[in-house]
């Protein structure tokens, strides 16, 4: 189910110091770079140079050229470029490997140049099991963008998501997985019961989701690597919105009884939990900081939904929101600038984030219904589900600019996302 890279390798080659190209992803006028991604050679280089020049397009940060505008065919990894032939075409840096199958083992070397400054940036090697081409491909996307950002990529993660099936009129909701592109999507579990907002932990192997039938809700935990499924147990009440701690050893979730919905911890190993809220409203959707010191969460307590803070035992309570309308579903950064969340004004629901007291808060989407952000690993990019007027929910992104805002490649209905680390 969860997909192994084997034996993966990457060495750094000999390269010169830093060159003079790269992006500068805090403005938000940025030009897409033009760079240029030809065919690998051998097996599959071809397939492996569309998905890296497809992750580095939906960043919003690069541009890449039209192979048919290359004017030097067949490079290798093996010689330096006729860098002429690729200023020619405006191509500022230039991607360009060499795939190779040995012993039952993929190979691939690549290079990135810095095309008008005619020098190599980057050389690495990585080896994996060839039906894992594909990952070495989100790979080597990572390394180009992070030697060209300064900052982590984010592109060799997959999402966890809740696939609809069946139309409106008996929706089947499963728990599927897929990777950020939209590729080699699964199924979790089988449509007998109605999941919702699935969230990894901080290890990528494990999903806790919540459950529902007719007559009870449940929280489970999810090991991604051995397929097995486990309650957190039996609670006097609706459990909902479950999320991991930082650290993994935790799990945050609410309980409804009888109209007042409450915050509450369980700790993994122990299984003894603790009570963080006791107001008379609704308190939930709670999301830890990335240090696991506070927790933000929406409650209805001041009479409409809004978001607030909170240590991470309870402690300090206090609303951040300040704007009109409602907030939901917050979600903290994994760099912990920001918070994400779903707002609902003027007839229209919206992707927004703003600072952790609150400050800064700007609006990226607005449509008929966007919901329930989560962030790529890197802090820079927002996936979201959207719906049309009768319409099924699809699964979109945009950056935190507000600028790149697209449809997931994934063609099916899905909503809940949620974004994994960087796999291992």
């Amino acid at each position: 189910m969860a997909m192994v890279l084997l034996g993966l390798l990457a060495v750094f080659l000999a390269a010169p110091a830093r060159a003079e190209i790269e992006v500068n992803v805090n403005r938000g006028d940025v030009q897409p770079l033009p760079v240029a991604v030809p065919a690998f050679g051998g097996t599959q280089g071809a397939d492996i140079a569309q998905v890296i020049a497809a992750n580095l397009q939906r960043s919003g940060l690069f541009r890449p050229l039209d192979p048919a505008s290359f004017v030097e065919k067949n490079l290798t990894a093996a010689v330096q470029p006729r860098f002429g032939d690729w200023k020619t075409i405006n191509a500022q840096a230039l991607v360009n490997g060499q795939v190779t199958v040995e012993g039952g083992k993929l190979r691939v070397d690549f290079r990135m140049w810095d095309v008008f400054a005619e020098q190599q940036m980057l050389g690495l090697q990585f080896t994996s099991s060839p039906e894992n081409w594909r990952r070495v491909a989100h790979k080597i996307s990572d390394a180009v963008y992070e030697r060209l950002t300064g900052e982590k990529g984010y592109f060799d993660t997959r999402v966890v998501f809740v696939a609809e099936s069946g139309g409106r009129a008996k929706v089947i909701k499963r728990l599927a997985i897929m990777d950020q592109d939209g590729a080699n999507p699964s199924y979790l579990t089988s449509g007998d019961s109605i999941v919702m907002t699935p969230r990894f932990s901080s290890n990528s192997q494990e999903i806790t989701f919540m459950s529902l039938r007719p007559d009870s809700s449940s929280i489970f935990l999810f090991n991604l690597e051995t397929a097995r499924r486990e309650s957190l147990g039996a609670f006097p009440g609706m459990v909902f919105a479950p999320r991991f701690s930082p650290d993994g050893g935790k799990v945050a979730f609410s309980v409804e009884r009888g109209g007042n919905s409450d915050i509450f911890v369980m700790n993994l190993s122990s299984r003894t939990s603790t009570r963080l809220t006791s107001d008379p409203s609704i308190d939930t959707s709670a999301s830890f900081s990335p240090d696991g010191a506070r927790i933000v969460f929406n409650s209805d307590r001041g009479g409409s939904p809004q978001l607030y803070l909170m240590g991470a035992d309870g402690s300090g309570q206090r609303r951040i929101s300040g704007g009109g309308g409602h907030y939901t579903t917050p979600v903290w950064s994994p760099t912990g600038e920001f918070i994400a969340f779903t707002k609902q004004t003027g007839g229209e629901f919206h992707i927004g984030v703003m600072r952790p007291d609150g400050s800064d808060e700007r609006l990226l989407t607005s449509s008929y219904l966007d919901e329930g952000p989560t962030w790529a690993p890197n802090g820079r990019v927002l996936m979201f589900s959207r719906e049309t007027p009768g319409g099924p929910p699809k699964l979109w992104t945009v950056d935190v600019t507000g600028r790149v805002l697209q449809p997931m490649p994934y063609p099916g209905a899905g909503s809940d996302p949620a974004w994994s680390p960087l796999l291992n």
